[in-house]
């Protein structure tokens, strides 16, 4: 990674720039116990030595020592991301290509290129846009590559309002061919935090998402919603059947309130959402079947 003089909390859209091109580079390895371990928190069958597609968010995960942290649990500002000037840091969409299939103790390397860095006014205060492209590759095989939206922001101003819960009707969902409910529990939260080694305090402590983010509870990853997603359209379709997978966070989510997972197939195309307990879209995905 090129070392870059660090930035002060006003930057220019010159000064942004610099950090375009910036590239990162991580090894790991797919691990027997980390599959185990995947597929015991998201309760994912699994079929003789086969990957699930998502793992790949699992690897070559952040490994910031602790006392760099910021006060959100997430590294602080210098690292390989810029520094926005903006204290809150979401992961808001990714657009995924999956070549081959991760498989067992096979050596991971993965590129991370840092694409554009912008900054703009919104209706809502000022905002940051990071892309990031990530390749990852078992051996010298291209495995996934990945294009990573992140999104900063400024402090919550106002506390966000629990969402009712309301039973779907089934006029809701009669256009969806696959539907699976279930309700996110602090538990699992923790696992996939674990699985992924994400410190973010607002998946895992009360106190700091309501008191300090102004959320009314523990938030549920985007990646885990997407990872549940993949799950869903692998146990309809079968394993490696996806080329191409995109998911973008339309709205929180929070721990201890029904998810509806829902898709259908439509030719080549994939269709998927994440329904929160009100009904309301939280996370809109799609998907492109593998050619034969």
């Amino acid at each position: 990674m090129r070392n870059l003089p660090p930035k002060s909390l006003a930057m220019t859209e010159t000064e942004f720039s610099h950090y375009v091109g910036r590239e990162q580079y991580q090894h790991d390895r797919v691990g027997a116990a980390l599959v185990r371990r995947f597929a015991a928190a998201l309760d994912v069958p699994l079929a003789d030595n086969s990957v699930p597609d998502g793992l790949h968010w699992c690897l070559c995960t952040p490994e910031t020592p602790t006392e760099e942290l910021g006060p959100d649990g997430h590294p602080k500002v210098g690292g390989f991301l810029p520094d926005m000037g903006l204290p809150r840091r979401m992961w808001a969409a990714s657009e995924v290509e999956f070549f081959a299939p991760l498989t067992l103790d096979a050596k991971v390397t993965r590129a991370s290129r840092i694409l554009s860095v912008e900054r703009k006014d919104g209706r809502s205060g000022p905002l940051g846009f990071v892309k990031v492209a990530h390749e990852t590759r078992c051996g010298d095989v291209l495995a996934v590559r990945e294009t990573q939206t992140l999104v900063y922001r400024e402090a919550q101003a106002a506390r966000v309002e629990l969402p009712p819960i309301v039973n779907l009707l089934p006029e809701q969902l009669r256009d969806w061919q696959w539907h699976r409910e279930l309700t996110p529990e602090p538990v699992l939260l923790q696992r996939f935090s674990a699985l992924t080694f994400n410190s973010h305090r607002i998946h895992y402590d009360l106190p700091y998402a309501r008191e300090v983010e102004g959320y009314p509870g523990l938030v549920v990853h985007g990646p885990l919603m997407a990872t549940l997603l993949l799950d869903l359209a692998r146990r309809e379709l079968g394993g490696d059947r996806l080329a191409s997978f995109a998911f973008r966070a339309m709205s929180p989510a929070f721990a201890g309130q029904p998810l509806h997972l829902v898709g259908r197939s439509a030719g080549e195309e994939v269709i998927l959402q994440a329904l929160g307990g009100d009904g309301r879209m939280v996370v809109d995905a799609s998907a492109k079947l593998r050619e034969g």
